[in-house]
């Protein structure tokens, strides 16, 4: 009984915890709900910090989760060129990003809701990434040629699915949105970094994080 009551506690505790706030209610709704959202940029202080923050799980279910979607597609799609988009960079610190797949026939655009990399393969790609949040910014880095995901869509459905090349470097990218990651501090972090050349990269060093 007492292990019931506590996982009672804490599915309600998870709830509680994705609910939009009432700040967060009024962004998602401000004007047109059916235009894109500005891009916020680190050449701003606020938006800036907004962009450093954690994100935390969303309800699928919202009603405004599934604006927030609409108007995240309309932003990306208002951009010149731009393959993804997560929600901080529209001023909302939850897990909601878009992709583009360029691993499926047409590259279609893709929502993903509460995102999760649950594997990453040890081999990795060097590639250029740019920003849609970080003016006049861009650099080689090294991603996962493979991933494993895990999200939900809009109706709660759980999928987990392998992606792998260049889609696979789009979803590391907008994931570490997520968790407050700017490409730009990330070339930081990777200067004391080395790698050895095998059919791809893999990391020799035991650099923490």
């Amino acid at each position: 009984m007492k292990t019931i009551s506590f996982l009672l506690i804490f599915f309600i505790g998870l709830i509680q915890a994705q609910k939009l706030t009432p700040a967060e209610i009024s962004l998602i709704n401000q004007g047109d709900i059916n235009t894109a959202l500005p891009i916020y940029q680190t050449t701003d202080d606020h938006q800036h910090q907004i962009l450093l923050n954690l994100s935390t799980e969303i309800d699928p279910l919202d009603k405004n989760t599934a604006i927030l979607v609409k108007r995240m597609k309309e932003s990306l799609l208002s951009t010149d060129g731009g393959v993804g988009i997560a929600a901080p960079q529209v001023g909302v610190n939850r897990k909601v990003i878009w992709v583009q797949r360029f691993d499926k026939p047409g590259e279609p655009l893709e929502y993903f809701i509460n995102p999760v990399i649950i594997w990453r393969s040890e081999l990795q790609n060097l590639g250029p990434e740019g920003d849609l949040s970080i003016p006049d910014f861009r650099d080689q880095f090294y991603r996962s040629k493979v991933i494993q995901l895990e999200y939900v869509d809009l109706k709660g459905q759980k999928h987990s699915e392998m992606v792998e090349g260049f889609t696979a470097v789009i979803f590391q990218h907008e994931i570490d949105h997520l968790f407050g990651i700017l490409i730009s501090d990330k070339k930081e972090n990777e200067i004391n970094n080395s790698y050895q050349k095998v059919d791809a990269f893999k990391r020799t060093d035991s650099v923490t994080r």
